[in-house]
């Protein structure tokens, strides 16, 4: 596919089929944000067992160790967690299973090379120098995190969103608290994350790799052609660095911190990140479901129908993304003591790691169609972003370093370095793809303004009980008064399509939410 649309001009769809695409995209919406909470309930013990237990210096080590592997195992995967469907879109003759077994085949040979490296060369891994020999056999889950990422892929073009739930929230983040736990109490606890953390990468492989069997079935005369699958890997290189970058710009300052920050300060920055990342788990609830979709729109010129998915989607990711920000951010100090007394430092860089979040809503949803419209220059764009917010990291460390601040002031440094870097790739990446489909794809309402007022004022006053308390009911109170805003102010009947199961034809006078 060329890098733009030949045209700017949408050949309109039909109703059904746009208001199928909507029900599609609820529907998955809807099966992940399950995934969601259940990811949340496991998110919790992790952070509490690896907190509580093993302490702020081992997490921080962990920490530091993991931004390599799963960046790697990203790149590994050439793209296909979103190049897939484009590939399956188009199909070429060849049989699904096939295709998806060059892009496993592909993943396996990278990876393996990478693991290698690592495995030769493990300073990137532990920037501090300490590291246990055990702890070497992280190199092991990129060619399983890899692989796992283009079967959720292949499933997800089936509409099985289903899988990804069982794999991503359930038995992976259960598998890696159960069993940091286990390892603690036993010889090998000084590697206890490292082995829990194999232990669940390698269950989620599994979690994902039965079900992609029943779909897909066994290869069917499958041969590797060594040269379709170099071009296939020239192909897939923008969209490998997309994805890359993406998820890079949310381990860049954890990488940064390993070379300016005690492991100590790592670990509580990885603890606020880990929580602040859990709204950002919200737009992959609907990105497996949003890829086959614009691909569809795509093959038919559809690019008003484009346009308008990604405002949709792109309102319920905010909208959703704003209101746990919120409910995490101001009891924030009661979050954050529950992992342990040290972790309240952290308060400030959580703060604004869930501001984070909730800006670059609008820059998740853009890319989900610029990768398949303007992947280079989406590239490009991603670079860019990533090189400001490292630039901006480093001299907020150099800033606080200069100032003599203590070590929690560099976590909150590196946070707003991000929130910089990912408001400036939202407006940016917005504009372009407005342009590129001739229709505007801003997803911001007012209705986010006074669902947020009314919030902040119950949070103020669950700050005022017990921190016990505060977690217990203030949590709710604040979701309950954000929500009950949001549906009256913000959410029309086409939005409200998101909440209903069996969904008919849209109503006569169906109209936008309020602006």
């Amino acid at each position: 596919m060329s890098d733009t649309p030949s045209s700017n001009a949408a050949a309109s769809a039909p109703k059904g089929e746009s208001q199928g695409d909507i029900q599609a995209l609820a529907k998955g919406g809807r099966t992940n944000f399950l995934g969601f909470l259940l990811r949340l309930a496991a998110r919790l013990p992790f952070l509490f067992i690896a907190g509580r237990l093993y302490g702020a210096d081992a997490l921080g080590r962990f920490a530091s160790a993991l931004v390599v592997i799963e960046l790697t195992a990203l790149i590994c995967s050439m793209g296909e967690k979103r190049g897939l469907a484009q590939r399956l879109t188009e199909g070429d003759g060849q049989e699904p299973v096939n295709l998806v077994m060059d892009g496993l085949l592909l993943a396996l040979i990278f990876s393996a090379i990478a693991g290698a490296i690592f495995w030769i060369f493990p300073a990137p891994m532990f920037p501090s120098g300490e590291y246990d020999p055990l702890d070497k056999l992280l190199v092991i889950a990129i060619p399983a995190y890899a692989l796992t990422e283009i079967l959720l892929a292949a499933q997800a073009y089936k509409f099985d969103i289903a899988t990804t739930v069982r794999a991503r929230a359930i038995v992976e983040p259960w598998t890696i608290s159960i069993m940091a736990g286990v390892f603690y109490y036993t010889a090998y606890r000084d590697s206890g994350l490292e082995l829990a953390y194999l232990t669940s990468i390698f269950a989620g492989l599994l979690a994902a790799a039965w079900p992609f069997l029943r779909t897909y079935g066994l290869p069917k005369n499958w041969r590797p052609h060594p040269i379709a699958m170099s071009k296939m890997t020239a192909r897939a290189f923008p969209l490998a660095m997309a994805d890359a970058v993406e998820w890079g710009t949310r381990r860049l300052d954890i990488f940064i911190l390993g070379f300016f920050a005690a492991p100590a300060a790592v670990g509580i920055y990885y603890v606020a990140q880990q929580v602040a990342s859990l709204p950002q788990k919200l737009k992959t609830s609907f990105e497996p479901i949003l890829g086959p979709v614009i691909t569809r729109n795509l093959k038919d010129k559809n690019y008003s129908a484009i346009a308008a998915q990604v405002r949709q989607v792109g309102f319920w990711i905010i909208a959703a993304q704003a209101g746990i920000a919120l409910a995490l951010g101001l009891p924030g100090e009661a979050v954050m003591g529950l992992v342990g007394p040290n972790f309240v430092g952290g308060t400030g860089a959580l703060a604004f790691l869930l501001l984070a979040e909730v800006v670059a809503a609008t820059a998740v949803v853009s890319e989900s169609a610029l990768v398949y419209v303007a992947r280079k220059r989406n590239l490009g764009i991603s670079l860019a972003t990533i090189a400001l917010q490292g630039a901006l990291t480093i001299g907020a460390m150099m800033l606080v370093e200069k100032l003599n601040y203590a070590e929690p002031f560099k976590a909150a440094g590196a946070a707003i370095a991000l929130m910089l870097a990912l408001g400036t790739a939202s407006l940016v990446k917005a504009w372009l793809l407005s342009r590129i489909l001739g229709a505007p794809v801003n997803n911001w309402r007012w209705a986010l303004i006074w669902a947020t007022g009314p919030a902040v004022v119950v949070g103020y006053l669950a700050t005022l009980l017990p921190e016990w308390a505060e977690l217990i009911f203030g949590i709710p109170a604040i979701l309950a008064v954000y929500g009950l805003v949001i549906w009256h102010k913000g959410f029309g009947p086409e939005d409200r399509v998101l909440f209903r199961k069996n969904v008919g034809a849209p109503p006569a006078d169906q109209a936008g939410a309020n602006q």
